[in-house]
């Protein structure tokens, strides 16, 4: 059996020492679980603020439509905090004398590009979702299970996995299976841009049944190894419309790997089809990045882990993109957004948090274009928020950044736009855009399951 290390989290602080436990191991101690709801936030962060304030205690996050925004329910969130000043401005000119609150993916693009500045506010503990998935996490962390060496889990539902993780693997199972809604439907827009920042925008309308958090499951077998459903449309620009893709996403790849099927207009080699396919997966280049990305970078991380080993490096205070709500905001344009080089930086909000930090290096049996991978998990809400890609000579070759904000109505937190950049390239993808759409809708009752199979896409083809 393999023992992996892992940093603990003691009432209010980081234990710096390293303990072991097996990967095996179910749940953790009642004593542990207790703590939850106490000096543990209900998802296990650390409740308390840090030792000079600049972290505030997590005093219950945002919950509800806040009083200073007009929130139409129309799929955008106003900013709550607007009026907020700038507390500093890090650039190149000063990036060393905050070397410490830094990510190695941030100084490169510091280093990078002599525009990029990072305009860090006061940080706002905001992440917060529904009683029923507090109560789901508690009983997680009784029942929660490994198996594979990690790669897979049971005993789970609804909530966050594994409150107070034991190791990485648990860390990014917090992220694949965070709490997002029930049923999700929006539309969104994709951008490549050149080196000079002229780009297309790729218009795409997905469409989403978290299993995983379905309020009907009593038993972790009910998911049959699925955590999720997923359909994607592409609607622009006109030599990709009517690209459609689906994709269930399983838990254990050893039980089954993600199943996906893709329909891909002007094919002149072949009849148009719809078939099955394994090009959603790991390093396969992600649809509409130009190959800036791969599959699995798709929702900043997604997929199975078991091409890689993981490790944890230690809980640290970092600048992440939190409450950034500027930046999908519908009074600006794509253009507003999307510049040369990377996104307008004025446009995104920098807060200081905790984060986990987690190695990934590749398994010397496996392939993937990426050879090590450092990824920071926000404690608050279990995203990852950033991280860094390493080529297979083992230089820093992509940098990741996610912009989260909390959306107060349903309530739950995660990325609302998400960017990888190419450091060799010069350039970059962002994803998830809804600047000039309609936005997200975390009310699609009309979801049904018979739309989630191969004869749906089928059926949309026919529709056209």
């Amino acid at each position: 059996m393999r023992v992996l290390s892992f940093a603990a989290v003691a009432a209010g602080s980081v234990v710096a020492s390293i303990v072991t436990l097996a990967v095996a191991q179910a749940g953790v101690p009642e004593a542990q679980v207790s703590r939850l709801g106490g000096d543990l936030t209900p998802v296990g962060a650390e409740k308390a603020g840090n030792a000079d304030g600049s972290i505030p205690e997590w005093t219950g996050g945002l919950t509800s439509v806040p009083s200073n925004v007009s929130f139409r329910g129309d799929g955008h969130y106003p900013d709550p905090f607007s009026a907020d000043p700038i507390l500093m401005t890090i650039d190149k000119s000063n990036a060393a004398a905050h070397e410490a609150l830094l990510t190695p993916g941030q100084k490169a693009m510091l280093a990078a590009y002599p525009d990029y500045k990072l305009n860090v506010y006061q940080s706002r503990r905001t992440c917060a979702y529904p009683q029923a998935v507090y109560d789901a996490t508690k009983k997680n962390a009784s029942s929660a299970s490994l198996a594979g060496g990690g790669d897979s889990l049971s005993g789970v539902l609804m909530g966050v996995p594994f409150a107070i993780p034991n190791d990485a693997y648990e860390i990014v199972w917090n992220h694949n299976l965070r709490y997002r809604g029930y049923k999700m439907a929006r539309t969104f827009a994709s951008a490549v841009p050149t080196r000079g920042g002229t780009f297309t925008p790729i218009i795409v309308q997905d469409e989403a049944i978290f299993d995983y958090a379905s309020p009907a499951n009593t038993s972790f077998d009910q998911l049959k190894n699925v955590s999720l459903r997923y359909i994607q449309q592409t609607t622009a620009p006109a030599r990709r419309s009517g690209q459609l893709l689906l994709v269930h996403e399983t838990m254990d790849p050893k039980l089954d790997e993600r199943r996906s099927w893709q329909y891909t207009t002007g094919n002149t080699n072949s009849a148009p089809r719809v078939q099955r396919t394994s090009a959603v997966a790991y390093d396969n280049p992600q649809i509409y990045s130009d190959a800036m990305s791969t599959a699995d970078n798709f929702d900043v991380f997604s997929g199975p882990l078991d091409h890689y080993n993981w490790t944890v490096l230690g809980k640290e205070e970092r600048l992440t993109a939190y409450n950034s709500y500027k930046i999908s905001s519908p009074t600006l344009k794509y253009t507003d957004v999307v510049k040369a080089g990377h996104l307008n930086q004025d446009l995104i909000r920098y807060e200081k948090h905790r984060v986990w930090a987690v190695e990934a290096k590749l398994k010397p049996t496996e392939r993937h274009v990426y050879s090590r991978r450092v990824a920071y998990f926000d404690e608050d809400g279990g995203n990852m928020v950033g991280g860094e890609l390493y080529d297979a000579r083992g230089g820093l070759w992509r940098v990741q950044e996610a912009q989260i904000i909390q959306y107060y109505d349903v309530p739950t937190c995660f990325n609302a736009s998400d960017v990888v950049y190419d450091l060799a390239e010069g350039r970059y993808v962002v994803q998830n855009l809804k600047n000039e759409e309609p936005g997200i809708n975390f009310k699609a009752d009309g979801l049904k399951d018979s739309m989630f199979v191969p004869e749906e896409l089928r059926r949309r083809i026919t529709r056209r």
